[in-house]
């Protein structure tokens, strides 16, 4: 652990600042790319951390590409929009509740302006919003009935 950064516990990771070492990590197959990704997310600029998040998407271990998709949400969050190709990506993955891309996902529709979003999550952002509006009205309705019965139920 010369360079402070430990890949064996992935201890440190998350300050790693250095596109260079987590590309010298990929090559040696090192553990805990997709935590040395969010790091990067945090601490370096979109375009050099892009292709390394995109890199580690497609990890086999699928707790490594989750923490690559997360990683994809952070530099939404901090750069309030993604690379063309880091779109590609998340929409390759999918939109949806069962996608390990959902919080990704989430976090870009968060943060990046509605005008500079691609089409397909301009689409999956007015869809998700008629999906949350009919799961609100199926759980008020849910409830309503809920409490005519208890109502019911007491005049007996």
């Amino acid at each position: 652990m010369t360079s402070g950064y430990d890949w064996e516990t992935g201890r440190g990771l998350i300050r790693i600042d250095d596109p260079a070492e987590v590309d010298a990590a990929f090559e040696r197959g090192a553990g805990h790319l997709g935590t040395a990704v969010i790091g990067l997310a945090f601490n370096c600029s979109l375009e050099e951390a892009s292709p390394r998040i995109i890199k580690a998407m497609r990890l086999a271990d699928r707790d490594q590409r989750g923490f690559a998709f997360t990683a994809a949400g952070v530099a939404a969050r901090l750069n309030g929009a993604l690379t063309p190709e880091l779109y590609a990506a998340l929409r390759a993955e999918g939109p949806g509740r069962r996608s390990i891309a959902e919080y990704a996902i989430d976090d870009t529709l968060d943060h990046v302006p509605f005008r500079d979003l691609p089409l397909w999550l301009k689409w999956w952002k007015i869809v998700s919003k008629v999906l949350d509006k009919l799961e609100a009205w199926r759980l008020e309705t849910g409830y309503a009935a809920e409490s005519v019965r208890k109502a019911l139920r007491r005049q007996r």
